[in-house]
């Protein structure tokens, strides 16, 4: 067994997320700031027609995604379902029934919550809810960003 030295611990991450949707369904974005030693880096994108909860969780899929290699993560997000479903254990159990939830339904997003799942093995994330449009500043600009993803597809 190797014991772990301070030289290998594991880079300490900050990533903020938001998605935002026009409609629901209809066209959708999000938007991500990592923040790793004092530098930060923004990610967005977007689809024609989606949902505002499968933005949330691509906000988070990418970016997670986004990271080279095993990280300590601090994800922030104003999103009750993404935040709810992994700390209250809801998408452990929906995998373990099969994808399923209460009278056999079939859960929504499977295919997000499956990647979402592979990237949480690699990294170890600690999950932090923020309230939406209350004035936290990562949480506006990704918000920000995510709007104006929205807006490319209603040209």
């Amino acid at each position: 067994m190797r014991l772990m030295c301070m030289t290998d611990a594991l880079p300490r991450v900050e990533i903020f997320t938001d998605g935002a949707c026009s409609g629901n369904p209809g066209p959708g974005g999000y938007g991500v700031i990592l923040r790793f030693n004092g530098k930060e880096k923004e990610l967005t994108g977007g689809a024609p027609e989606t949902t505002n909860n499968r933005m949330e969780l691509t906000a988070a899929i990418e970016g997670l995604a986004a990271l080279k290699r095993p990280c300590a993560v601090t994800l922030y997000s104003d999103s009750k379902y993404l935040i709810d479903s992994v700390q209250k254990k809801w998408v452990y159990n929906w995998r373990q029934k099969g994808w399923v939830r209460g009278k056999n339904e079939p859960v929504p997003n499977t295919d997000l919550w499956k990647k979402l799942l592979e990237l949480l093995e690699r990294h170890q994330v600690t999950f932090c809810w923020v309230k939406g449009h209350a004035g936290h500043p990562e949480n506006q600009r990704c918000d920000q960003m995510a709007v104006a993803q929205t807006e490319q597809f209603r040209r």
